[in-house]
């Protein structure tokens, strides 16, 4: 190999890499994808050329079939009419009318299949461009996916580089001997109460309410409170020493019951 051909190729590597770290694949299929749209606006203005030549066509199509036959009948009225020379004159203009007629649907034919054709490739290019974007598309789509996992992935190696882990197991660890601490603090103070004497504080409050509810029923004279309990509750008061002289003392006296 000269040491031309060893330069030449140096210079194509050199140059190679430097174009292939300049360009970024991300921006080039966002650009490819903005240029495929842009050809549709393009492609449809052509389209729309090769219709309104098709539209033109056909309408000389329609003034040359007309004009043929007016001829046709201006040479069968000159005929009709015994003039000829009047017949032979149209008969000419009628031969060139003819001809117009003839290559004015050639002209038509070549038109409407170029317009039929024009479509079919809108058809095809459509489709080829929307199989690109969306290639492209997904593509961006793994691309950006594949920038969080790297991302993800650095910031995992880092915590063992960065002692995050230590730092985050050791801070967990701290948090829950606190929280302990503080459970074992809140189950030395109840055990410190006595439970016993609370409940029974509690069952007195409500057997007082109770007899107050009650007292509030008997002065409004309602039913709930009947004159039995009342009655019963009496009975069931100490009896008071009784004086002397009263039936029940008399009795006792004649029992001989002191």
């Amino acid at each position: 190999m000269s040491v031309w051909s060893r330069f030449t190729r140096f210079i194509k590597s050199l140059f190679g890499g430097l174009v292939s770290s300049l360009e970024d694949p991300r921006l080039i299929l966002e650009q490819n994808i903005r240029e495929l749209n842009d050809q549709v606006p393009k492609m449809n203005e052509n389209i729309a050329s090769v219709k309104a030549n098709v539209i033109m066509l056909e309408k000389h199509l329609q003034r040359a079939e007309k004009e043929v036959a007016d001829l046709i009948a201006k040479v069968k009225a000159g005929i009709q009419a015994e003039r000829d020379d009047i017949a032979q004159r149209y008969a000419m203009q009628l031969e060139k009318a003819r001809e117009s007629l003839a290559s004015t649907k050639e002209q038509l034919k070549h038109a409407s299949a170029a317009y039929d054709k024009a479509l079919q490739v809108k058809k095809t290019f459509m489709r080829e461009k929307d199989r690109k974007i969306q290639e492209a598309k997904n593509a961006l789509r793994d691309h950006e996916r594949a920038q969080w996992q790297t991302k993800i992935a650095d910031t995992l190696e880092q915590f063992e580089v960065t002692g995050i882990d230590q730092t985050h197991d050791e801070m967990i660890q701290r948090l829950q001997e606190q929280t302990a601490h503080s459970e074992a603090r809140l189950e030395i103070a109840l055990d410190s109460v006595d439970q016993d004497a609370l409940r029974i504080e509690e069952d007195a409050e409500e057997i007082r309410a109770a007899e107050i509810v009650k007292q509030f029923k008997a002065e409004m004279g309602m039913a709930g409170a009947p004159a039995e309990e009342s009655a019963a509750d009496s009975d069931l008061e100490t009896p008071e020493e009784e004086a002397p002289g009263t039936a029940k003392t008399i009795g006792k006296q004649r029992t001989g019951i002191t």
